[in-house]
């Protein structure tokens, strides 16, 4: 195994025989330690039948192990005053863990138990699947859920991962068997698709090699690999209205889908997103749409470069009185920032806020993890807590109102309302 230093955050990666990745970074700022065991056991692994099988896993991964039961890993964390946290997203399922630094072994060899010889027994399976539903039927109560579901369904059809609901349906996740999570486990859940990361008052070299002693026996097998083909272009405005007629409120998605995280526009296209929906109290948007015109109780923008192209996502809640309005809002927005571009001093105030707002983001174990988490996933560096001042202080103003006139054209956008609002365009 090659160690790594570099200045700034100078995390260690070591590469464990059967493929993952051990990062460790010390800090001394309090006696506790954050670590996250994330795997590339996502929702697009979710076979089209099974779709939420991803969440269903990491709502019951936790509830026993072949040696431990649900209720004696819940007296464990709960007697340290041990906090452990399971998420799922798109292509990441993560298990993350703070506890004090004295305890971090014997977490560690917790959590290493639960990632690799869950037992999902079949009376937690039945528990968590009456839960995932009633939160799925809460999902389908709310206009904002449903907007941005049905904007990520319009944006990648034909049944793209991307536009598949996490939590799944209510009729794929009452399909799903004991046996369904097992074979997710066994399938997704190999050793060159983890990535361990551990932050806090830990000794780096022990650190690392706890985390060979609990993962450095797992057996090399290959990872499940799911195709993402890009959408297909939109070559037309799409809109879709979601009735919800005993709502108060109705909530607008708008978006295009855009880029991938590792595209090299990357920087110029956050600093143009920045303007456009999220500096201050929501860029021009805010700006226009809330605060001069007072039609939305919110608006915002919002970015999700992935893996594969992802999308620009404008919301916004308003009177449903007021949905076209806001709607040709928005498009008025979009067009001109399109059509004229960010002005100088709207990019100097977003790097400096871009910037500037960094240090919060690693201000503690857990945010650090993340970061490190973010950074690995997409292949970034370990020094990229150091080159992103520079990579966002590089970009130009020419680049950046060459993202905004490429992809915010309103007669390609997908508009989705729900709530209270009948169509009447």
């Amino acid at each position: 195994m090659t160690m790594a230093v570099h200045q700034g955050l100078a995390p260690s990666r070591e590469v464990l025989p059967g493929g993952g990745v051990v990062i460790v970074k010390a800090t001394h700022t309090t006696p506790a330690v954050t670590f996250s065991a994330t795997f590339r056991a996502g929702s697009i692994c979710d076979p089209p039948e099974r779709v939420g099988l991803a969440h269903f896993v990491s709502r019951v991964i936790d509830r026993g192990t072949a040696t431990r039961s649900a209720d004696e890993i819940a007296e464990t964390l709960d007697v340290g005053g041990v906090s452990l946290m399971v998420t799922v997203t798109r292509h990441q399922l993560t298990l993350a863990c703070t506890c004090l630094s004295g305890d971090f072994a014997r977490m560690l060899d917790v959590v290493g138990d639960i990632c690799l010889h869950p037992t999902f027994p079949q009376e937690e399976v039945e528990t968590r699947r009456g839960e995932i539903l009633t939160a799925i039927r809460q999902d389908e109560d709310s206009p904002a859920v449903m907007a941005v579901e049905g904007l990520m369904r319009t944006l990648y059809p034909g049944g793209h991962p991307y536009g598949r609901s996490t939590k799944g349906a209510v009729e794929t996740v009452g399909a799903v068997s004991r046996e369904d999570l097992l074979a997710f486990h066994a399938s997704a859940f190999t050793p060159s698709s983890m990535s361990l990361v551990i932050v806090g008052e830990v000794e780096v070299r022990g650190a690392s090699e706890q985390a060979a002693r609990v993962f450095g026996g797992w057996a090399a097998r290959p990872s499940p690999v799911v195709p993402l083909d890009g959408p297909t272009p939109a070559t037309g405005r799409q809109r879709l209205v979601v009735p919800m007629m005993n709502k108060v409120q109705a909530d607008v998605a708008y978006g295009f889908v855009t880029i991938a995280r590792n595209d090299p526009e990357y920087y110029a296209f956050l600093i143009m997103n920045n303007v456009l929906g999220q500096y201050a109290l929501g860029g021009r948007l805010g700006d226009s749409i809330r605060e001069r015109q007072g039609m939305a109780y919110y608006v915002f923008s919002a970015l999700d470069a992935n893996v594969a192209r992802g999308p620009l996502v404008i919301r916004a809640g308003v009177d449903p009185r007021h949905v076209d309005r806001a709607i040709d809002s928005i498009d008025e927005e979009v067009r001109r920032l399109a059509a004229d571009g960010v002005t100088p001093r709207e990019v100097t105030e977003s790097k400096q806020y871009l910037i500037g707002s960094m240090p919060r983001t690693l201000e503690t174990n857990g945010s650090i993890a993340a970061f490190l988490q973010r950074a690995e996933c997409f292949g970034l560096g370990l020094d990229y807590d150091v080159r992103l001042p520079g990579l966002i202080g590089d970009v130009t103003i020419d680049a950046v109102n060459a993202m905004a006139a490429r992809y915010l054209v309103p007669e390609r956008a997908a508009v989705v309302v729900a709530g209270p609002y009948e169509e009447t365009r």
